[in-house]
């Protein structure tokens, strides 16, 4: 717009006054990161039968660095239920509070609503929203129904299959998965994919806790509609480690004694083993001061022994009852039980007219020969595997024409059998 001075005005060049404009750009804000924080962020119970009930289970956590007080915690539907510990509830920092959310259905239908907590911190109001839906009959089924990993070590991780069924008289589409919750992971399948009538799909839900504390969180299958719940708790107490998780002796005679190692180690804390126990007597640990404390970092050896009674394969576990988080650690241990043999071979006959060997034995140098073959030997090796141990044996062989002379016997061997 333009500006005319007023012609009454008289205006000199030297009083005219300089102005200043200062333009204050303000800077940008950084958002302060909230306090408490839900997780999963959104609660989707999926189609649920009428009158039946979903479990579904949302953590608030304490992210800040001071205590923060959890005065409420409410639902704005009348078909969904919060339940938790007794309020008000102070959080110090980096806990947590578990809140289980049921579904009950009481007729067919979507709903949809938030699960509301109020708390002192910064963001006083913090909420999840949820949805699902009433209907006669689930299309596909899920067993479990829900997925319990109980207790985890950080650090470590668990696996657990559910099992998916279409119990529809025509297929299903599986169109994708989607997972929530810090730590939870689902293999076993890539989406989509289809189920005819009555087919199962086996997937597998692995738990690798990020924090100690409750996690709750699932996987919403859609096309069906389908909510499969996780729930988990991650620890800090110490794990026992062993190697090799199977501890194979190989071939052992009967009535001998093997011996092999196993390596014992500690992770999150130093472990404790109160006891250790084997569920076969011929596997056995040797020279072990109980109670045994395995530092954190640091490993021990174990010697183990097999003494095979029988010819077979035995197995068995060794179980360590300790203060360890996976107690009783258990490790497998195999082995195979061989009968003592002697295995003979000699240089064959110059002779052109030898149809084959015959053996000898006897257990004293001045007793007289046995022979041991039941037909003559065209090859020159023989296995006595008739032997006993600790015992000591002579063997001689002699060759035998077609007309059936023989020799006389050939030098004396002598072999000692432990």
């Amino acid at each position: 717009m333009r500006f005319n001075w007023p012609k009454t005005w008289l205006v000199s060049a030297t009083a005219v006054p300089v102005i200043a404009l200062a333009i204050l750009v303000p800077l940008p804000v950084r958002a302060a990161t909230p306090e408490l924080s839900f997780s999963p962020t959104l609660l989707r119970f999926g189609y649920v039968v009428v009158g039946r009930t979903q479990t579904l289970l949302v953590v608030a956590t304490n992210r800040g660095q001071s205590k923060v007080t959890i005065s409420s915690v409410t639902t704005n539907h009348t078909e969904v239920k919060a339940s938790h510990a007794t309020l008000p509830r102070v959080l110090a920092a980096g806990e947590s509070l578990a809140v289980t959310v049921t579904f009950t259905p009481t007729a067919k239908g979507r709903m949809g609503g938030a699960l509301t907590l109020v708390s002192n911190a910064t963001d006083r109001i913090l909420t999840v929203p949820f949805e699902g839906t009433g209907v006669a009959r689930e299309g596909v089924t899920v067993s479990p129904r829900s997925v319990v990993f109980g207790d985890v070590v950080i650090g470590a991780s668990s696996k657990l299959p559910v099992v998916l069924t279409n119990t529809n008289p025509s297929r299903v589409t599986l169109s994708s998965l989607q997972t929530q919750g810090e730590g939870f992971s689902v293999s076993g399948a890539t989406f989509p994919l289809t189920l005819a009538a009555g087919q199962k799909l086996k997937l597998d839900i692995t738990f690798k806790p990020q924090a100690v504390g409750p996690t709750g969180g699932g996987s919403f299958v859609a096309g069906p509609q389908l909510e499969i719940p996780f729930t988990g708790f991650g620890v800090s107490k110490p794990h026992l480690g062993i190697i090799p998780a199977t501890l194979n002796f190989g071939s052992v005679a009967v009535g001998t004694k093997e011996t092999r190692t196993l390596e014992l180690s500690a992770g999150g804390g130093s472990v404790t083993i109160s006891s250790i126990s084997s569920s076969n007597l011929q596997f056995s640990v040797l020279d072990v001061p109980l109670p045994l404390t395995v530092s954190a970092g640091k490993e021990v050896s174990l010697n183990v022994a097999f003494t095979p009674k029988d010819s077979g394969e035995p197995s068995a576990t060794l179980s360590f009852v300790s203060n360890a988080a996976d107690s009783p650690a258990r490790s497998a241990l195999t082995g195979t039980g061989t009968l003592p043999f002697v295995s003979l071979s000699w240089i064959a006959s110059t002779s052109a007219e030898v149809a084959g060997y015959n053996i000898y034995r006897k257990t004293s140098s001045t007793g007289s020969y046995a022979r041991i073959n039941s037909k003559l030997n065209d090859d020159t090796s023989f296995t006595d595997a008739t032997v006993i141990h600790g015992t000591t044996y002579y063997y001689a062989t002699t060759a035998v024409n077609s007309k059936g002379k023989e020799s006389g016997y050939s030098n004396r061997v002598e072999v000692v059998v432990p």
